[in-house]
């Protein structure tokens, strides 16, 4: 499956939907929209990512890249991860750093 990414910003919630496979060929773009996310002055992050299929370690790198990048005021909120996706999370310890949720939550997530 081809990589797609799209990214929407709403009332400073930057939602990044991400679907097929993640790897290093399509990491750059993934990390362009991080950067247009930042560059937005986002206060959240929301990495929708119940299609995408596969995420190397290019992918984490970008996702490491977006902590850093958006800052620590800023949360970051990976939604629906399919299982191998979060075990890639999981087992490098990123899951600490982010909130995991299996679905969008607008309660908790758009309540400023």
């Amino acid at each position: 499956m081809a990589f797609n990414v799209t990214l929407e910003t709403t009332n400073n919630i930057a939602k990044i939907t991400l679907s097929g496979e993640l790897d290093a060929k399509t990491a750059p773009v993934f990390k362009e929209k991080i950067e247009e996310a930042a560059s937005q002055n986002a206060k959240r992050l929301v990495l929708l990512m119940q299609d995408l299929e596969y995420m190397a370690s290019a992918g984490l790198r970008v996702l490491i890249f977006a902590k850093q990048k958006m800052g620590n005021q800023v949360d970051i909120y990976v939604i629906g991860a399919q299982e191998m996706v979060m075990d890639t999370i999981e087992k490098t310890g990123f899951h600490h750093s982010v909130i995991i949720l299996n679905e969008y939550d607008a309660a908790q997530i758009e309540t400023v």
